[in-house]
């Protein structure tokens, strides 16, 4: 095929390399055999650039156009970042606070913060679901006051980080037209 730019990268709908293209799985290639691609795009993607020089690897990524466009961060191109999967950090949390209803005794009025002679009353929590649990609780020891870190801000495990995709296969051209520069 010699309608494509060598460096040129295409999607197809089968899972294989066309003659004359490769896979973007990041394989390394020899210079010497593929002095014309080595050219173009050098070791952007990685390689030694004495002997080798690395494909793009898109398994499981989606590619972007390098630059830097209005209000967004500068990109290069064969710069891979992101993550699959991601744990908040608490410092990736909303500020936001968790208050609990405390008295001394089941007819008292509501008291906003733990004391010697407080217990914990009733507290009123949405769920996903928008119910409401009222909590009661009678504390036999007083004094016991509930450590700030006890509940933690964040639950610790990686959730999701991706978009709706769908899968497809992502090949370079090896040999074809060497793009000139305008």
């Amino acid at each position: 095929m010699t309608d494509f730019f060598i460096g040129e990268i295409e999607m197809f709908g089968f899972n294989f390399a066309p003659k004359g293209w490769a896979q973007c799985n990041g394989q390394l290639l020899s210079i010497q055999q593929n002095q014309a691609l080595f050219a173009v795009i050098g070791t952007a993607f990685g390689g030694n650039g004495t002997t080798n020089f690395a494909l793009p690897d898109l398994r499981g990524r989606l590619p972007m156009g390098q630059g830097q466009g209005p209000g967004l961060s500068a990109r290069t191109l064969g710069q891979a970042f992101g993550e699959e999967n991601h744990t908040l950090l608490a410092s990736e949390t909303p500020g936001h606070n968790h208050f609990v209803n405390v008295i001394s005794n089941p007819t008292a009025a509501n008291a906003s913060a733990p004391g010697p002679a407080l217990y914990l009353s009733q507290t009123s929590f949405s769920g996903p679901l928008g119910a409401e649990t009222d909590l009661y609780v009678v504390d036999s020891a007083p004094g016991n006051a509930m450590n700030p870190t006890a509940v933690g801000l964040t639950g610790g495990q990686p959730h999701s980080n991706q978009m709706p995709t769908i899968v497809l296969n992502y090949c370079i051209c090896l040999s074809g037209i060497f793009p000139s520069r305008n």
